[in-house]
């Protein structure tokens, strides 16, 4: 196998969110692929947090593209000159007002979606957390923090009640399986 070779490229948009371009792809049996889209983000983080009482805190949201409120562990992408630690510790406090006295553990570095996106998302274990300030939201922003119990989470999710993105399932499971041994 050989990677693909990119005859050319056009942007349909550039916006601060992600850019959509189209590229014209040949593959290693000469096939051409003229229209191929990949959608341009940014790094994301993420982070499972968990409370000195074992609590894992979420924060609800609407999720236009969704239609719905979700349940999703603190998450957004990286700002400009920030380490991955230093843009999950600011998600975290912003969104929640929660922060920690120990260091993130980092779980993993995955491709979010290799076939159309270039992004990858970073996944942390914060432990020991501990509510120290308001939410500092974006305008844009409308979170409620919510508290469930870490044991109980896989369990929610496996019934319905709590219909998480991929991310968040991920997450929790890598989580689980970190403090467990």
């Amino acid at each position: 196998m050989e990677k693909w070779k990119t005859l050319a490229s056009e942007y349909f948009y550039k916006t601060p969110f992600g850019n959509l371009r189209k590229d014209t792809c040949q593959l290693s049996n000469g096939i051409v692929i003229n229209d191929y889209y990949v959608n341009e983000y940014a790094d994301w983080v993420n982070a499972v947090v968990i409370t000195e009482d074992n609590k894992i805190v979420l924060v609800k949201q609407y999720r236009h593209a969704g239609n719905d409120f979700f349940l999703e562990i603190p998450a957004g992408k990286i700002e400009e000159n920030e380490t991955y630690e230093e843009g999950i510790l600011r998600e975290v406090r912003e969104e929640t007002g929660f922060t920690s006295n120990t260091a993130p553990v980092k779980l993993g570095e995955f491709m979010v979606n290799p076939a159309t996106q270039t992004n990858k998302i970073i996944t942390y274990l914060i432990q020991g957390a501990y509510k120290a300030s308001e939410q500092t939201l974006d305008s844009t922003e409308e979170i409620q923090v919510k508290l469930v119990d870490f044991k109980n989470f896989g369990r929610l999710m496996g019934s319905g009640e709590i219909k998480t993105q991929l991310f968040t399932a991920s997450a929790y499971y890598m989580a689980k399986d970190y403090i467990e041994g």
